[in-house]
């Protein structure tokens, strides 16, 4: 009878197996969190664009004429109480022109320095995904990448500096060689791949607790009642502009008739 040969694995092998498993479970879980993520970032900014057009400029131009009719009171009144609303009326006008505004702004100004230049550089000499040296490490390093693109875009040096850090830590050496050092190391990057699980979790929360998720869940309640919100806004804040450009005349002609 011939004799079987049972191969065994060793328990190095054995837990090294496990370990992989255990990466490639939590990267997958990783990357459907990004696009998830990726995916609410973009119906927000979307609708925030749309709001900003539609409602944010008519608040800025209703708040500067009532920063301008507190001013003109000033003129009027010239009393301690007016001067304070005149300037705080005008604070309130710049914060919402900036909000309605600013964005637009910041991307037409923003110019990466030459720290954050090197420091994207040296990112992506490490995680580029021409350096993958296989097709799991190949898809890791192109959401690595994508992340890097984006923080870069921002400016977001901390995030950056984490890419950085994290890969460093990764790959820094561990004594000894084979699978039981092998092990060691997907431990590693198990860690950093929960950590960041859980700040993309973390991030969701606060994106759909924020004004803008809220306003956009209003605004897909009243679609559903076949109503568009942002134009409900952009009518009622239309008729209060026209309102407060009859008073800032009325003011204006009050003026004229104090000769001041």
């Amino acid at each position: 009878m011939p004799a079987e040969i049972i191969l065994q694995q060793t328990p190095d092998a054995a837990a090294l197996f496990d370990k992989r498993e255990q990466l490639a479970a939590v990267r997958t879980m990783l990357a459907e969190r990004e696009a998830e993520l990726a995916q609410i970032r973009a119906q927000l900014k979307t609708f925030e664009g749309r709001y900003l057009r539609q409602v944010g400029v008519l608040y800025a131009e209703l708040d500067e004429l009532e920063a301008r009719i507190a001013e003109r009171e000033v003129a009027l009144y010239d009393s301690e109480s007016a001067r304070r609303r005149a300037e705080e009326t005008r604070q309130r006008a710049q914060e919402t022109r900036d909000a309605a505004f600013g964005e637009a702004r910041e991307a037409e100004e923003f110019d990466p320095p030459p720290s954050l230049k090197t420091l994207f550089r040296d990112v992506a000499k490490r995680i580029h995904p021409d350096f993958a040296r296989d097709e799991e490490e190949l898809k890791h390093f192109t959401l690595l990448m994508a992340r890097a693109n984006q923080a870069y875009s921002r400016g977001d040096t901390e995030m950056l500096q984490r890419l950085l850090d994290d890969h460093r830590e990764i790959h820094a050496s561990i004594a000894g060689e084979g699978a039981a050092a092998e092990v060691l190391r997907i431990g590693r990057q198990i860690r950093h791949a929960e950590r960041d699980i859980a700040a993309l979790d973390a991030e969701r929360a606060a994106l759909l607790s924020g004004d803008i998720a809220q306003l956009h869940l209003d605004a897909e309640t009243a679609a559903r009642e076949h109503r568009d919100l942002l134009t409900e806004l952009a009518t009622s804040l239309l008729e209060q502009v026209a309102d407060a450009r009859r008073r800032f005349e009325l003011i204006d002609r009050q003026i004229s008739a104090h000769g001041r």
